[in-house]
């Protein structure tokens, strides 16, 4: 499984609306609104990277009030509970 996480501005009085059309698309887990730079986070998950393409600039990319895309793609994926152990490593309870 391919994870990317990708990182959408949006026209900023329709976030909700795109949201939601967004997170209805196959091969995308979750959609956070967030603050910063960006708008909105999508998680998408994908079998090959040419499923990618199809998914990103072919469908999120489209959606009226998508004003623009940057998609980083996961080498590796880790759970939360790896990262709770990674993290206290060292430490006594």
């Amino acid at each position: 499984m391919i994870s990317a996480i990708v990182l959408i501005k949006t026209s900023v009085d329709r976030i909700p609306e795109i949201a939601e059309r967004i997170a209805a698309l196959e091969n995308v887990s979750e959609v956070f609104s967030v603050t910063g730079t960006y708008d909105l986070i999508a998680m998408v998950r994908v079998s090959r990277h040419e499923d990618l393409a199809e998914v990103i600039p072919g469908r999120i990319s489209k959606i009226p009030g998508v004003e623009g895309t940057d998609t980083h793609v996961a080498f590796r994926t880790y759970s939360q509970h790896d990262l709770e152990a990674a993290f206290a490593i060292g430490l006594d309870n």
